[in-house]
């Protein structure tokens, strides 16, 4: 079962990637929400596009790629968690939407604010919510069900996987670990986004593709 352990480690530092660039996203954008005055159409840009990009990543990770075809061949009888987690992919694709509704919405006062930090918070909690099933009950449900030798077919595509991973690092198509922009820090001397009707089409077209 050394295999299977390997396999196991590898999928938790993966969930713990996704998990910390969560959590940084959250804060850098409730940062920037609660500083109104500051917020450009260049941060939304940013958000927009990460956001876009890691829920296309919750696609490609290893647990959706390589563990879940291996528990639908070893058992039959895992139909109801698998609907779960598919249920929890589709809370995140309904926030990543209203994400894209508040932003079209927005007209950059207090309360208009709080409803798009509200629904970076639900598409955040939904993603968390589906790594803590996995980690609760997938992972324990794979070790029961999988044999030692799909172990080492499924430890050979992690070790593939890594590698593709390295090399779009080097050609820097990088979505984890997120990491806030330096060039958008400093950005009391950027030009505060106004709250008429050009500007809110900006917002939209920065979000577009989230979904």
């Amino acid at each position: 079962m050394l295999t299977a352990t390997y396999a196991l480690v590898s999928l938790s530092v993966e969930q713990a990637s996704i998990r910390v660039s969560l959590l940084t996203f959250q804060q850098y954008m409730h940062a920037q929400l609660r500083q109104q005055r500051q917020l450009t159409l260049a941060h939304l840009d940013y958000a927009g596009d990460w956001l876009n990009r890691v829920y296309q990543f919750s696609y490609w990770r290893k647990v959706d790629q390589y563990l879940l075809p291996a528990i639908r061949q070893a058992t039959p009888h895992a139909d109801g968690l698998l609907a779960e987690l598919d249920r929890l992919n589709h809370a995140a694709l309904e926030s990543v939407s209203l994400v894209r509704r508040r932003a079209m919405a927005a007209g950059y006062d207090s309360e208009q604010l709080e409803q798009l930090g509200a629904a970076i918070d639900s598409f955040c909690a939904a993603l968390m919510a589906r790594l803590e099933m996995d980690e609760r009950v997938l992972f324990a449900l794979a070790r029961r069900v999988i044999a030692g030798e799909a172990w080492f077919a499924i430890a050979h595509q992690f070790l593939a996987h890594d590698a593709r991973l390295a090399e779009n690092r080097r050609s820097k198509a990088r979505v984890l670990p997120f990491v806030p922009p330096a060039a958008l820090a400093p950005a009391a001397h950027a030009p505060a986004v106004a709250a008429n009707s050009s500007m809110q089409e900006g917002a939209v077209l920065a979000l577009h593709h989230v979904a």
